[in-house]
């Protein structure tokens, strides 16, 4: 693939509330996906005084071939994470909170008891405070699924990544059948939860296939969609097919929205935590003026 162009660009800057996120991260022995996953929006949340906290370790029980995240035995669950997180939270002030986490199959539930003490102890910190769950598919255990929204979080994600003629490639250990369910299992539980997804450009699918994940994305129930160019974390990992322009990005983004997405972010840089609460705002008030 010809070399990165000239729109993608990262952020090196840093100011005092990057090296305050940075100290709260470290000092607390947790992890973050804008680490582990290295993502190219790091110092731009950063310096607004945002992470997305990376529950379960960084080391995951899958081999996704897009993802920079570590692969391999992880160590025991730490129970005293979700306290942890909910500090941190509570000394960044955070008014909308974003958890993700490796995948941990080697797990009975997967890790969802531990995405719902968290959940719960961000409740207690920060009363005032929404909080977004960015799951894994839980190998589609619907009573891990339910643990995590009885929690009561107000956004549940779970990213269907790429179209499904590519989810075996991409994604070996996954189902773009199972990710759908997730979605779907999670849109009819309560009708309060805004469910989300994400999907990565340049990994080889064509746009009639973007528009048919669109589609699968919406009658499983999610609202809202984030879109974003795949960049190759190393030599390892699956090759870019090409660099969709910013101009390609606005023209799905407004055929998403025609399609019936409440809050759709699409761009070069966006990753499925971009502008997080942003996008969940953006969803509720669509919400009322429909109402």
């Amino acid at each position: 693939m010809s070399r990165i162009p000239q729109w993608i660009r990262l952020s090196l800057d840093t100011n005092s509330d990057y090296r305050h996120v940075h100290a709260e991260i470290a000092g607390r022995a947790l992890h973050t996906v804008c680490e582990s996953a290295k993502c190219p929006n790091r110092g731009e949340c950063w310096n607004e005084g945002t992470a997305t906290m990376m529950l379960l370790g960084d080391i995951c029980t899958r081999a996704c071939r897009f993802c920079a995240v570590k692969s391999g035995r992880p160590e025991p669950a730490d129970t005293e994470e979700p306290d942890r997180v909910a500090s941190a939270a509570r000394s960044m002030k955070l008014k909308y909170v974003v958890l993700t986490s490796v995948n941990r199959d080697d797990m009975p539930d997967g890790g969802a008891g531990i995405f719902a003490e968290t959940i719960s102890a961000i409740k207690r910190e920060l009363p005032e405070a929404s909080v977004e769950v960015l799951t894994p598919d839980f190998e589609g255990v619907e009573a891990d699924i339910a643990s995590v929204l009885r929690a009561r979080p107000e956004v549940f994600s779970h990213n269907l990544e790429t179209v499904r003629r590519l989810q075996p490639i991409v994604r070996p250990m996954a189902s773009y059948g199972r990710s759908l369910a997730v979605l779907k299992y999670a849109s009819e539980w309560r009708p309060e939860i805004t469910v989300k997804s994400a999907i990565m450009v340049g990994l080889g699918e064509t746009e009639d296939e973007l528009y048919e994940a669109m589609d699968d994305l919406l009658d499983a129930g999610c609202q809202i969609l984030a879109m974003g160019q795949y960049l190759r974390p190393s030599r390892k990992h699956i090759e870019v097919s090409r660099y969709a322009d910013p101009e390609e990005f606005e023209r799905m983004a407004a055929r998403a929205r025609e399609k019936g997405f409440r809050a759709v972010a699409s761009g070069p840089m966006v990753r499925s935590s971009y502008r997080a609460r942003e996008l969940y705002e953006s969803a509720v008030a669509s919400v009322s003026t429909v109402g």
